[in-house]
């Protein structure tokens, strides 16, 4: 009998998740170590939050930050810059098969955090939330 599949969109594969891991680490190491000809890169702290490859896993999109913020269009330029370097160092330090084109893009999720706290903390939030415990507690 076969799986049926359903409409519903998939997350990303183990693989997927595996591989996007692999290069958040290595990428990581690579910019920690400053071992790039870039140098704008030079004496720059910068964040790799995620790693999200695609299913064929021959893209890979970094989400990165500066540390400290600011910045950020001249990191990702100087990021776009060294990209070729980028991928053959890290096709040299990860046992794939075909190291996957990079793409960099801005990390979001700090920001998104903030405005999840923002929202919650808010009066008319907190009521409400209150108000639902209160009638979970009554059933």
């Amino acid at each position: 009998m076969s799986k049926s599949r359903s409409s519903e969109p998939r997350g990303p594969s183990q693989r997927q998740l595996r591989v996007g891991e692999l290069i958040r680490r290595s990428l990581s190491d690579l910019l920690t170590r400053g071992d790039l000809h870039e140098p704008e890169l030079s004496g720059l702290s910068i964040t790799v939050g995620e790693v999200r490859a695609t299913p064929d896993l021959k893209l890979a999109t970094a989400f990165v930050l500066p540390l400290g913020g600011g910045g950020e269009e001249r990191m990702l330029a100087a990021l776009r810059r060294a990209k070729p370097e980028i991928r053959h160092q890290l096709a040299r330090s990860m046992k794939l098969k075909h190291a996957p084109d990079l793409k960099f893009e801005i990390d979001r999720s700090f920001d998104r955090m903030d405005e999840t706290r923002r929202l919650l903390s808010d009066e008319t939030v907190r009521r409400d939330v209150a108000a639902g415990r209160a009638e979970d507690e009554d059933e």
